[in-house]
């Protein structure tokens, strides 16, 4: 699904967000150099986590608080990185049974907030969108993204919305 109708819409601070979770995933996957450094320079000291999926899968916090050493870890291979507005960005990808999405909320290029989803369809919605100022126009659901995982259309995963 295309997230706007305007790709060339997108402003520097989304770009500069989806650079940054970019970045991330490039340092986790030993492809960024002196990825030891990278990761923590990219990650609010207070991150909030929001985990959603079977226990045994919270892969990428055991990663980030150093549990389970990256490079022996779930190989996080985004197969799709979207920025939402300018302090979102969604990243979604899938190996095998194992899909997983994951939010990231930024500010200022600093990831400060992360939700992972495993094995969990999801929808993201825009509650704050103008149509809801309009009084004339009725309610409206203003679909940001959602799920593609194209290999895994046939299973059936709980859904969820995220409303932003």
């Amino acid at each position: 699904m295309a997230p706007r109708s305007l790709e060339s819409s997108i402003t520097p601070m989304e770009m500069l967000n989806k650079a940054t979770v970019e970045t991330l995933y490039k340092a986790l996957l030993g492809q960024e150099a002196m990825e030891e450094e990278v990761v923590p320079n990219l990650l609010a000291t207070d991150l909030e986590w929001w985990f959603h999926g079977p226990p045994q899968c919270q892969h990428m916090m055991r990663v980030l608080t150093g549990e389970t050493p990256h490079n022996k870890a779930f190989r996080f291979e985004p197969r799709t990185v979207t920025a939402i507005g300018d302090c979102c960005v969604i990243a979604e990808g899938w190996e095998g049974q194992a899909y997983w999405v994951h939010v990231w909320t930024l500010k200022h290029g600093l990831i400060t907030q992360f939700r992972e989803y495993f094995n969990t369809w999801l929808v993201v919605r825009d509650l704050r969108s103008s149509v809801w100022k309009d009084r004339n126009i009725k309610h409206q659901n203003v679909t940001l993204w959602q799920s593609q995982p194209r290999d895994l259309y046939r299973r059936s995963l709980p859904g969820l919305l995220l409303a932003i």
